[in-house]
């Protein structure tokens, strides 16, 4: 889970992209937003959606489906494949390819920017003619923090 000074920046971060971008920031986007980032690990859309419609009861999957999707178009959410789940970006103004380290016990995720390797893989499509669309790297196993667990004897 994010704290909350981290969630609090994260919300700023968002409001200033949105306004910068001239996109609108509703309310509904804001608390799925907000959702996803208090949460630790991902969050799957039929989890935000009961817990969106116990604030607002009118609230239904495509207005959840439309929430994110304009969240991951203004790269302030990703979508965790392997896990059919939603994390919060850490670093939105980053503009460029990530990868993302799952911890499959306590399910915290981590976003690197490992540039050499987007390029590299870009490169390499390119070469073989390929236009790359969308990118999902996934590294899935365990933190610090879990491997320590598991070894107290």
């Amino acid at each position: 889970m994010a704290s909350m000074t981290d969630s609090r920046a994260l919300m700023d971060q968002a409001e200033r992209q949105c306004r910068y971008r001239g996109v609108r920031f509703t309310p509904i986007r804001r608390r799925v937003l907000q959702m996803i980032a208090d949460t630790r690990g991902g969050l799957k859309a039929y989890d935000l959606l009961d817990r969106l419609t116990t604030e607002h009861a009118s609230a239904r999957p495509p207005t959840v489906y439309r929430a994110l999707e304009f969240l991951i178009d203004q790269g302030l959410v990703h979508r965790i494949e392997s896990l059919n789940a939603y994390v919060a970006c850490p670093c939105p103004e980053h503009a460029h390819g990530f990868q993302l380290l799952i911890c499959r016990d306590c399910g915290r995720v981590e976003e690197l920017h490992l540039d050499d390797i987007n390029e590299q893989l870009g490169q390499r499509a390119r070469e073989l003619g390929f236009t790359v669309q969308r990118q999902t790297i996934e590294l899935l196993g365990r933190c610090d923090a879990c491997q320590s667990v598991s070894q107290t004897p």
